[in-house]
């Protein structure tokens, strides 16, 4: 269903727009959204951006004190609840919590995330950045879903990266139990885990009017690259041999704010009121690649294979049975 329809559609918002340019026609009055990893980065500026157009939004966070000084300069109506996606029992905390207080849930950003950390595992053993990036947020989705059910049109976007082009899921060593690790592998695997997820989550959210993507948010410089020396970024061509800025990452890199506004776009655009489960960057739909795409945009087939969204979604579901 998804391959099908992976071809941009013209929103007429270029790769680098800001958030109330997306946003200037959309009213978010009496809507309540999450937004994971809302506390920093392009988290942040997408909390903002949702809250200055009337949106109720909360921040799950796992760090209180970050937490409360980030989102202290915020305006709107911005709350936050402690939640650790590398840990499924405050997971479902945080998601019981939500039932509980909340009538509905309009919106759901998932764009908290980890990139090519050291080997750990978390959990009942995952190895981390698939334990975090996907089952964290599967479990979260999972939670929440009766509040999505209550709402109208509800959307969920999942954060990917174009770095899902590496590789797609390592079906036979998910978890490197059997391969030595290689940290960008395990994050591609991640971020294919992610698109896959909106592929499969937007067809279960179908029956009540509800729709799923996923997004590529554009190389951004945030506290995503904690875990990366300056050497490995200066050998990746994103800063220059004293550190700075590379003239790469000066001309294609965007700001913390121009790189939540693909999520803002997915998350409102009536141009995607038909569409299921598609990949996006720059504001719009990404086109599938071929032998002749860019390195840096489209999406690789695996990653919007609707077997294999069914396959993970499946697995998923028993590692989550487990935990």
């Amino acid at each position: 269903m998804a391959a099908a329809d992976q071809k941009p559609l013209g929103s007429g918002f270029p790769a680098k727009s800001e958030p109330q340019d997306v946003l200037a026609d959309i009213d978010l009055t009496g809507k309540i959204a999450i937004v994971t990893g809302g506390y920093s980065g392009i988290g942040l500026e997408t909390t903002r951006a949702l809250a200055a157009k009337g949106a109720k939004v909360i921040v799950p966070v796992r760090d209180e004190a970050k937490a409360a000084d980030n989102l202290s300069g915020v305006e709107g109506d911005v709350s936050s609840a402690t939640m650790d996606l590398s840990d499924i029992a405050s997971v479902r905390k945080f998601a019981d919590a939500m039932c509980s207080s909340l009538s509905q849930l309009d919106l759901l950003i998932n764009n908290a995330g980890i990139m090519a950390t050291p080997l750990e595992r978390v959990g009942p053993g995952w190895e981390s950045q698939f334990g975090v990036n996907h089952m964290g947020h599967f479990a979260l989705t999972k939670g929440l879903m009766p509040l999505l059910e209550k709402a109208e049109a509800p959307r969920v976007v999942a954060l990917s990266s174009i770095a899902h082009k590496r590789n797609g899921i390592l079906w036979d060593d998910i978890q490197f139990e059997k391969s030595d690790y290689n940290k960008w592998t395990s994050y591609a695997q991640s971020k294919s885990a992610n698109a896959l997820f909106a592929n499969a989550l937007s067809r279960r959210m179908e029956s009540f009017g509800g729709r799923a993507f996923s997004v590529h948010p554009g190389g951004i410089f945030t506290p995503l690259q904690r875990h990366l020396p300056v050497e490995e970024q200066i050998e990746l061509g994103w800063l220059d041999k004293d550190g700075e800025p590379s003239e790469l990452a000066k001309n294609g890199f965007k700001t913390p704010a121009q790189g939540c506004t693909t999520s803002l776009w997915a998350a409102t655009s009536p141009l995607l009121d038909d569409k299921h489960g598609l990949y996006c960057e720059d504001c719009d739909v990404a086109q599938l690649m071929d032998e002749n795409s860019p390195p840096y945009s489209c999406v690789a087939p695996h990653a919007c294979d609707d077997d294999d969204a069914e396959r993970l979604w499946e697995l998923s579901e028993t590692l989550l049975a487990a935990a």
